[in-house]
């Protein structure tokens, strides 16, 4: 899922339907249904809002549509078994990864021209900026790492171990102040906090039981991870660094987002 910039629109990949929902946050209605090629996995809006991505599993492939007009402005080849999608702050870069290929293509976000394939940890999978926009960070479920890129070179900087048991990551979100990392573990049934500045695991958070998709409120307080094996949500206190809640959801949830 992805929300538009002015929180207006929530987007949801529907790997089924070759197409994203667009679902409007007021009324909570389906607005429209978007074709965007086949198997979409993950979205992404540009910081304009005027432009959606999503990555196409299927046919290892990004897809770049128009939101006014539901054109496709372009199709653009990727690693294989592509998932995870992020644009980078300024709008300017697409970083996609290839779950197969342990690889993240990055494309010129306007015309989908690949200006570098990087090999990172085993089946990459998330996506996350830092607020400068200056380092990416990608999960790697069966390395057991993350991967932290410099966004201005697009050259790999560090690979971070999380390892920890059945760890498996999975989601990933950075701080709104840039300070901390957190890393969904996936079967490893918690939260890796990492410290950016010295890139070290700083901390782990137990939460419910294989938690794949994660995300931070605006003010930085509050972390959210949807646990697949245990069919509910966790709600972490970022100050104190534990879990405070868990809220009984749908089966298997995959992913959460967090609508101011």
């Amino acid at each position: 899922m992805a929300l538009s910039p002015d929180r207006k629109m929530v987007y949801v990949a529907l790997g089924d339907d070759d197409a994203v929902a667009q679902v409007e946050v007021a009324t909570r209605t389906l607005r429209a249904t978007i074709p965007v090629g086949r198997d979409p996995e993950q979205v992404a809006v540009s910081p304009d809002g005027k432009i959606l991505y999503v990555s196409n599993e299927a046919t290892s492939s990004a897809t770049a549509v128009d939101l006014a007009t539901g054109r496709t402005l372009f199709v653009g080849a990727v690693g294989t078994e592509p998932e995870g999608v992020g644009i980078t702050p300024d709008g300017r870069k697409l970083y996609v990864t290839g779950e197969s290929t342990d690889d993240v293509t990055v494309l010129d976000a306007r015309s989908g021209k690949i200006l570098r394939t990087l090999k990172v940890g085993a089946r990459p999978r998330w996506v996350a900026f830092s607020p400068d926009g200056l380092r990416a960070y990608i999960t790697g479920e069966v390395g057991g790492d993350v991967s932290v890129l410099d966004v201005t070179s697009d050259k790999l900087t560090a690979r971070i171990s999380i390892a920890n048991g059945q760890t498996k990551p999975d989601g990933v979100v950075v701080s709104p102040d840039g300070k901390r990392v957190y890393v969904a573990e996936g079967r490893g049934a918690s939260v890796t906090v990492i410290d950016p500045g010295t890139n070290k695991v700083v901390g782990r958070i137990a939460v419910g039981n294989r938690p794949w998709g994660i995300a931070i409120s605006p003010d930085g307080k509050r972390i959210y991870t949807a646990n697949g094996a245990s069919n509910d949500v966790s709600v972490i206190d970022c100050e104190a660094n534990k879990a405070i809640a868990r809220v009984p959801v749908g089966q298997k949830p995959y992913g959460v987002l967090y609508v101011p």
